[in-house]
């Protein structure tokens, strides 16, 4: 039987595991009932954080982007 960690159920829950990963996780949730709550839990966390609208503060992104114009003039000007 495999131990599998809280990464791994994560893994599943964005479906970025290999489909043998995919296929032994879900057997094993299937057998053990700990494990599933667990993932259970994980998908509902997943799913509520899903509809939260992020958006990056306006201040955050000026300053990304003035980063960037001058790391730009700083490279151009080195040739």
């Amino acid at each position: 039987m495999h131990s599998f960690t809280p990464e791994d159920l994560l893994l599943l829950a964005y479906n970025e595991t290999s489909t043998t990963q995919a296929m032994a996780l879900e057997d094993a949730l299937r057998a053990d009932w700990t494990l599933n709550e667990e993932y259970q839990a994980m998908c509902a966390t997943k799913q509520q954080l899903d509809t939260l609208g992020f958006a990056p503060r306006k201040k955050a992104l000026d300053f990304i982007f003035d980063y960037a114009e001058r790391s730009v003039r700083e490279l151009s000007t080195e040739v």
